[in-house]
């Protein structure tokens, strides 16, 4: 009852594959009825918590069966610091081996949580200070290759259930550049280039898929945005279908002011070509 069935067919995947293995870290054993991360916040809240070796026990074991089979393995939304340890030791060991957070985990903590609110409620939870801080360090010493949006909008209806009952995920592609340029740029953990390298650069060379440079003759995929401009992120004026967000009234710094994909303005929409 205690063998590792999912690790079987995570090492017979990686064995047949050839390909990347993105994996999401978490062990469905030890979740039980978790719905945050198992802190003092989960105590005052009376809600179950999930620890961080749900996500680290994946994490090591992944990272073994990388090193065993020789397939690179990318771990999505690592949000522990013990993950953050844990790929440094294994790039040094050779493993071929990437990671990505998301901006989610660097810009808050569980200490943030306004109560019974869902719209806090992500999958992994959001940790720890020591957590948030051992991430930020990852990124800025190049452990963490990537910052991903992990976008997962949820209808009005479904977050206004308890944390308990509620849906995991919460919008990301809507705040996801603001909060990096503002909790990466603006503090000084990152410079400019370097993000750029973490949202576009390193995510397209790690899946191999063009992209990720003003090339001659690379996709027109471009992003215009002003890293100065101040704003208050205001979850009405999301295009999105939803409004699912913790991060609605934060000042922030990073305004979009144009999307280009393929050489075609896709935002704002009222653009529909380069001209």
């Amino acid at each position: 009852g205690l063998y590792d069935t999912e690790g079987y067919f995570v090492e017979r995947a990686m064995k047949e594959a050839g390909i990347p293995v993105l994996a999401h870290c978490e062990d469905k054993n030890m979740v039980g009825h978790g719905a945050m991360n198992a802190g003092e916040k989960a105590k005052e809240l009376g809600i179950c918590g999930i620890t961080n070796a749900v996500e680290d026990v994946i994490v090591a074991r992944d990272i073994l069966l990388a090193k065993e089979t020789g397939v690179h393995l990318h771990l999505c939304h690592c949000s522990t610091k013990d993950s953050v340890k844990m790929v440094r030791i294994a790039k040094k060991d050779g493993v071929s081996v990437s990671a990505e957070v998301c901006p989610h985990h660097f810009a808050m903590t569980e200490d943030e949580i306004a109560g019974d609110d869902a719209n806090y409620k992500m999958n992994p939870p959001l940790r720890s200070a020591a957590d948030v801080e051992a991430l930020v360090d990852g990124l800025a010493d190049g452990t963490m290759e990537a910052i991903s949006t992990d976008h997962a909008p949820h209808g009005e209806e479904e977050k206004k259930q308890s944390i308990a009952k509620a849906p995991f995920g919460i919008v990301g592609s809507e705040t996801a550049y603001a909060l990096s340029v503002t909790h990466l740029v603006k503090t000084g953990k990152l410079t400019p280039l370097q993000l750029v390298e973490k949202m576009s650069t390193n995510p397209c060379r790690i899946l191999s898929v063009p992209g990720g440079t003003l090339s001659v003759g690379a996709p027109a995929d471009i992003t215009i945005a002003d890293m100065d401009s101040e704003y208050v992120i205001d979850k009405n004026t999301f295009l999105s279908k939803g409004k699912n967000t913790p991060f609605d009234g934060a000042k922030v710094n990073g305004r979009v002011y144009y999307t280009i994909v393929g050489g075609n303005i896709v935002y704002p929409v009222s653009y529909t070509h380069l001209t």
